[in-house]
């Protein structure tokens, strides 16, 4: 008789956990083993519980780090799991920040429970899984590759809409005002407009943000 795949819960909703618990814990081949709503407690729990074979991680675990973060540090230790990514979140840069920390799939929330189960059996056999949208976006950045904008590009991008000055993204990001003028050059060429306002309002209009 195979072995169910041992799954690790990672989102700071109970009611959201409780739910999947619930859909899971009626599906063939799967076990779920642990819960955690932070960071530190689901690397503390894929430490301390015996061979976790996939971790189903949001993006957004409220204060502290991100599930990409999560993922990171999960992905970093001695034959870790694979982690499937599950949320509401689907632009370029979640996406793109999720699969460079090592996350095994990407799916949303809206996916129904027989998929859901499905991805999670292919994560555990470490096939990639993907949302038919989320491979849509990775495929068109592929085709697209002189209009895509870079991780580094997306991430100061993400801090202008914050308002962040040229100095405060410098700060942040451990790099020279020069070089975030120098790619927010390279991000209005790429997005075609001439300011920073409208950079980020085609940004958002692609689904950048």
């Amino acid at each position: 008789m195979t072995a169910p795949i041992r799954l690790l819960l990672v989102d700071d909703h109970p009611v959201v956990r409780a739910g999947l618990r619930a859909v899971l814990t009626t599906s063939a081949g799967v076990e779920v083993v642990g819960e955690a709503s932070t960071a530190d407690e689901a690397l503390r729990q894929v430490r301390s519980l015996p061979a976790v074979d996939v971790v189903l991680m949001d993006l957004r675990l409220g204060d502290g780090a991100d599930g990409v973060e999560a993922t990171a540090r999960i992905r970093a230790l001695p034959h870790p799991p694979r982690v499937l990514i599950l949320t509401t979140y689907e632009t370029d840069n979640d996406i793109l920040r999720a699969v460079q920390a090592g996350a095994t799939g990407y799916l949303l929330k809206d996916a129904d429970p027989d998929a859901l189960v499905r991805a999670i059996r292919s994560a555990a056999a470490g096939e990639t899984v993907l949302a038919p949208m989320v491979a849509s976006r990775l495929l068109d950045r592929m085709q697209s590759p002189a209009t895509s904008l870079s991780p580094r590009e997306l991430e100061i991008l993400g801090r202008v809409s914050q308002g962040d000055s040229n100095r405060d993204i410098a700060r942040a990001a451990s790099i020279s005002e020069a070089t975030v003028k120098s790619h927010l050059v390279h991000i209005y060429t790429k997005l075609g407009v001439d300011s920073r306002t409208r950079a980020v309002i085609a940004a958002r209009e692609r689904g950048l943000l």
